[in-house]
């Protein structure tokens, strides 16, 4: 079962980032046999008994208390969307009724939304959990070249591309902690919807041809969209540095719009205007000869 492998490999993850020290527990000399802590020494910081947090451990969490995991979470120094993550994990473990089987990863937007999308002056997308770029404004989709509307039958999914096409080093100033990054993500995403069949072909597919992906994956990390920076190096203009906001959608339900935001005056603010007329221009059936270095990023494939 899903739920039960995930959250042994979680909790046994977390478990050996954590130096005695860091816990706050005496350092006992001699070479220890595993990283991190013992399954003794959690149990003693949650306080309950070492078969108990073994067990938990195991998947066997049938029963367990939200004080009991939040204490373990405690234990184990997790952060607000680990904590969210586990107690995600438990609850569909513990209540197989509960298990989200029928819900399915959205790929289309309300009109509205779209309507909010183009009002915006700054690039603007929106993702699914899986990280389909599902709806997009038209500077959203001259930062990353996709078609302005956006192709009804390819999908662009940021996973794939970071991973699976060449272009993703360039084209991410930081490509290493953006590749961490989707990875987190597509954990957290994992866990609230383990019956996503769209995500587990997709996790599949990157699992089988990339073998950094497989390392990232097994690390076991979680993180959730909220605010931050974004750093490219777009192959028309230049290097772009953004910050943004994500916003879940209350009116499609499971998509997260971001949006990026730029410095009045700054170079990406020249630069994004460039872009915008680049955009314009193709829109307009206008759009200049592109020089073949500067292949648009195009990883599609229907999910």
């Amino acid at each position: 079962m899903f739920e039960r492998e995930e959250i042994s490999s979680f909790l046994t993850s977390r478990r050996a980032r954590i130096s005695p020290e860091s816990a706050g527990l005496p350092a006992y000399g001699g070479k220890r046999r595993v990283p991190g802590l013992r399954r003794e020494e959690v149990a003693q910081l949650a306080g309950v008994s070492t078969d108990y947090y073994s067990k938990l451990e195991r998947g066997s969490v049938r029963g367990a208390s939200r004080e009991v995991l939040e204490a373990i979470a405690r234990a184990l120094q997790l952060d607000e969307t680990e904590t969210v993550h586990l107690l995600n994990l438990v609850q569909l473990t513990s209540s197989p009724t509960r298990r989200r089987t029928s819900t399915r990863t959205r790929t289309v937007v309300a009109a509205g939304t779209q309507m909010v999308l183009d009002a915006l002056s700054v690039p603007a997308l929106v993702q699914n959990p899986r990280l389909d770029v599902v709806a997009a404004n038209a500077l959203g989709a001259a930062l990353y070249g996709l078609p302005y509307p956006l192709s009804s039958g390819e999908v662009f999914n940021a996973a794939r591309f970071q991973f699976l096409d060449g272009r993703a080093d360039d084209f991410f100033v930081d490509h290493i902690k953006a590749r961490r990054n989707v990875v987190s993500l597509l954990h957290q995403a994992a866990g609230e919807n383990p019956s996503d069949e769209g995500l587990i072909r997709l996790v599949g597919e990157l699992s089988t041809h990339s073998p950094e992906f497989r390392a990232l994956w097994a690390s076991h990390d979680v993180i959730r969209f909220r605010r931050g920076s974004k750093h490219y190096r777009h192959p028309l203009v230049g290097d772009l540095e953004f910050g943004y906001e994500s916003f879940a959608l209350t009116t499609d339900p499971g998509l997260t719009m971001l949006v990026y935001t730029i410095e009045p005056h700054s170079p990406t603010a020249e630069r994004v205007a460039l872009l915008e007329a680049w955009s314009d221009h193709r829109i307009d059936g206008t759009e200049p000869e592109i020089p073949a270095r500067s292949a648009r990023v195009n990883p599609r494939n229907p999910s």
